[in-house]
């Protein structure tokens, strides 16, 4: 009785400020629950549009339609940067998207998604699960009342495309060039004139010269956009994602509210999602690398050792500034750059070591 009281009572709350706001209410009736998820990718979209709607999708069917997960893409409820919000405030109850993108509600996020030359998508995992990253995330998201979890990971993404070679910090003075992030902070402060537009004008903006150069994704997503007709150069490694992780966060007092059986199906959900999309994300970056490479015969660029060197001093010192904002920050901050010390020394003699010996010229096959 004192559970149903308090459904009754939550949904009269939630339909009176819906009301108030103009935003849809939850739906709770003889223990059938709508949960509204908002998600920063449009609809559709490879591997992020598509994770989502899955997600919505087995939610629904794993508690045999007692959580209906109604999906809002981008734009439909609101735009992604308003999504922390919306969901934070209760518009919606939880989210899907970037944590990076709201860096101006705290600059530790920066850590829950990517920064330059910081830990690979496997290792964030890692960090998050076993080396206390979890509990740290979940200490910084309840003072905006929210509970993340962390999703799947686009893989190391490109270093991205120019129309001009980089061959040494000269070549970046002036640059026109799109670089969302920590990474756009990196070369802006090597010389590079940073652009800010949104994706869907890429293509444009490279086509007609207002960029000399840009970082996306990585070959998935670059060839979907089509990136090869308008730039000369593919760059690598991507410095500034080195493993981007998308994540989920529910509305801190919607997650406390749900049966302990339902939080272990999203749970498990969220997990399984994680590890479908990294894998979908493995899968079509090698395909769509080989395309562009032997059908579009695109010419990839590496940059220069010495060049790798530079942005690895200015993301040094951009990612401590940032680690040292306040307490909660630093404490991440730290946490995060001894997991990241343990993981190099373990990836040295480990996978580093095995993908070296890997491209030796053995016949195999």
């Amino acid at each position: 009785m004192r559970r149903r009281k308090f459904l009754a009572g939550a949904a009269a709350a939630s339909a009176a400020a819906a009301a108030a706001s103009g935003f849809p209410a939850p739906a709770i009736s003889q223990e059938v629950r709508q949960l509204r998820l908002v998600s920063a990718f449009v609809k559709d979209f490879p591997g992020l549009g598509t994770s989502a709607a899955r997600v919505a999708k087995r939610i629904t069917e794993a508690t045999d339609g007692k959580l209906r997960v109604k999906l809002f893409n981008a734009g439909e409820l609101a735009s992604a940067k308003d999504l922390f919000d919306v969901v934070s405030q209760g518009d919606a109850d939880f989210y899907y998207s970037a944590d990076h993108y709201y860096q101006n509600k705290s600059r530790a996020f920066n850590f829950f998604t990517a920064v330059p030359f910081g830990l690979t998508g496997p290792e964030t995992y890692a960090w998050i699960h076993y080396g206390g990253g979890q509990e740290l995330w979940d200490e910084l998201a309840a003072q905006f009342n929210l509970k993340p979890f962390i999703s799947s990971t686009t893989g190391v993404q490109m270093g991205g495309w120019c129309n001009k070679r980089i061959k040494t910090v000269d070549d970046l003075n002036g640059l026109k060039f799109r670089m969302p992030g920590l990474g756009g902070e990196v070369l802006r402060r090597l010389g590079a004139s940073l652009v800010t537009i949104h994706s869907s004008e890429i293509f444009e903006a490279m086509k007609s010269g207002a960029l000399d150069g840009t970082a996306w994704v990585g070959p998935w997503h670059d060839l979907a956009f089509g990136l090869h007709k308008v730039a000369k150069y593919y760059y690598f490694p991507g410095f500034h994602q080195p493993g981007a992780t998308t994540s989920h966060a529910f509305n801190l007092k919607v997650w406390q509210s749900l049966p302990e059986d339902q939080k272990l199906v999203v749970e498990l959900t969220l997990e399984a999602e994680a590890h479908i999309q990294s894998a979908e994300y493995d899968a079509a970056n090698a395909l769509a690398l080989d395309t562009l490479v032997e059908e579009h015969k695109v010419r990839l660029r590496h940059y220069p050792a010495a060049l790798i060197e530079e942005f690895g001093r200015v993301s040094g010192e951009v990612v401590e500034e940032i680690g040292n904002t306040d307490e909660v920050t630093r404490r991440i901050w730290l946490s995060y750059l001894e997991f990241r010390r343990k993981a190099i020394g373990w990836s040295k003699v480990g996978l580093q070591a095995y993908l070296n010996a890997r491209t030796l010229p053995f016949k195999f096959g």
